[in-house]
C-alpha cells in the first residue's frame, strides 16, 4: 500500500466508516486547549480514531497507523 493515509481512508471506505466527531469530542477539545495543548485531530486522524472505536483497528494497529501518518512529509 502507499502512504499511511492512503491505507487508513482505505480501510475507512472498506468499513463504511466517517470521521463524524461524536459529543465528547469537542468537550475533549475544550478540555485540551484549557490545559495549553493544541492539539487539533485532522480529517485523517479523526478517521483514525473512528476506525479504533468501532473495533476495526486495535490500539496497536492505531498506534502503529498514526505513527507512520505522522512520520510522513
Amino acid at each position: 500500500m502507499g502512504s499511511a493515509k492512503d491505507e487508513i481512508v482505505a480501510l475507512a471506505r472498506r468499513h463504511g466508516v466517517t470521521s463524524k466527531p461524536m459529543p465528547l469530542d469537542k468537550l475533549g477539545e475544550v478540555i485540551s486547549r484549557l490545559a495549553g495543548d493544541g492539539v487539533q485531530l485532522d480529517d485523517t486522524e479523526r478517521l483514525l480514531l473512528a476506525l479504533e472505536r468501532a473495533g476495526h483497528l486495535s490500539s496497536k494497529e492505531a498506534n502503529r497507523l498514526h505513527v507512520a501518518y505522522m512520520r510522513q512529509p
